[in-house]
């Protein structure tokens, strides 16, 4: 797939009214449509689609038939944007958000969506602790997921892509939904991001439990006193609300939301090797609940067709989950400031070289020079 757009406005092309004031303009200019769904969910997908294609007519229309669940929403609102990649790469933001809290004067049945649709963003209805950037290589060779700390001190922007004051990036999905995210994510990588997927933590727990459960290793006993479940050291096959507490834990770990996120990060790599190598699949049953719990709970932009996801799981055929690399953006300290608290401040320099060698398409330059960004073997992972 490449993701250098043809020359003039697709929309135009398609027919869609794309004047200032339209409700297509309105549309795209709020967010991208995001199918609900986990970070981690999206890759697995992502590889599973692949695999599948190629394995025959049953997978192909069952595929199919899960793709029209996922819903869509629009990112037309933002103006001034980086370039789109010149070669095949791809970028995806992945978001793990929670299903939305009540918020007074607003509906509390309304999807995610439907409020980046609404006139007005439901600001503090909904929360994204998880941020990645997916990048995929132009030859579909590897893949590499950068995690950004929720807690990363960074400029935020609206909607619009003008920038609003500085906070922890988390900030940005509360105030200004995922396309103030995305605008955000966009000026902090100065990298065009393609396409975006959210995923809620209901799907989450069902993906988890649709493959059978997801291998993992506990190195060292401790105890989580904010969802109050005590870890013991061994190794567990976890599924449903047990894999949500795993990847939400970070009370009782030594570094805190940074122990967090290579849990995550070591639990989406174990979940693709399940899906890849436990046959998967090849087991209609099990296939068909996958796909259902990916797309079920899964929201993305409304510019990634189901074609497109096809042809991208097509081009990854044979990708491996150990051609699959972790790591996260270069920190460089965590001081407590008045008003927010304690922070993550991020290493500029390393960062602004992670993400230039991310847009050059030499990521495997960057991980060869900085081995120990990578995420550890799975035994290490507290």
């Amino acid at each position: 797939m490449n993701s250098a757009p043809p020359e003039g406005d697709p929309d135009e092309r398609a027919g869609f009214d794309t004047t200032e004031g339209s409700r297509w303009h309105r549309f795209r200019t709020g967010w991208t449509v995001f199918r609900r769904k986990h970070a981690k969910a999206l890759i697995a997908a992502g590889v599973v689609l692949v695999v599948l294609l190629g394995s025959g007519g049953y997978y192909l229309w069952s595929l199919n038939a899960k793709l029209d669940n996922i819903e869509r929403f629009s990112t037309d609102t933002l103006g001034d944007r980086p370039d789109p990649n010149e070669g095949d790469a791809v970028n995806i933001l992945l978001l793990g958000s929670d299903a939305g809290k009540k918020i007074p004067g607003e509906s509390q049945d309304t999807t995610l969506a439907e409020d980046v649709d609404s006139d007005t963003w439901p600001i503090g209805k909904y929360r994204s602790d998880t941020l990645m950037v997916v990048h995929i290589t132009a030859d579909r060779k590897h893949i590499y997921v950068t995690s950004i700390p929720r807690d990363s001190f960074v400029m935020i922007y609206d909607e619009t892509g003008e920038p609003t004051h500085e906070n922890k990036i988390n900030a940005a999905f509360s105030e200004f939904g995922p396309v103030g995210t995305l605008s955000t994510v966009e000026h902090l990588t100065e990298m065009r991001i393609d396409h975006v997927a959210i995923i809620d933590w209901a799907g989450f727990k069902d993906l988890s439990t649709a493959v059978g459960g997801v291998p993992v290793t506990i190195p060292e006993t401790f105890y989580d006193d904010k969802q109050k479940v005590e870890w013991k050291a061994g190794s567990y096959n976890l599924e449903g609300e047990r894999a949500l507490q795993y990847v939400r834990t970070r009370h009782g770990l030594l570094r805190g939301d940074f122990d967090r996120i290579d849990r995550q990060q070591n639990f989406l790599r174990s979940l693709m090797k399940k899906v890849l190598e436990a046959g998967t699949l090849t087991k209609p049953r099990k296939l068909s609940d996958t796909l259902e719990a990916i797309t079920d709970h899964l929201t993305v932009d409304d510019a990634w067709k189901n074609g497109d996801i096809r042809g991208l799981a097509l081009s990854l055929r044979g990708t491996k989950a150990e051609e699959v690399k972790f790591l996260t953006v270069p920190i460089g300290g965590t001081p407590t400031i008045d008003k927010y608290g304690s922070i993550v401040e991020l290493d500029q320099r390393r960062t602004d070289e992670l993400f230039a060698m991310m847009r050059a398409g030499r990521m495997s330059a960057y991980v060869e020079k900085h081995p120990d960004e990578l995420l550890g073997d799975e035994d290490e992972i507290s």
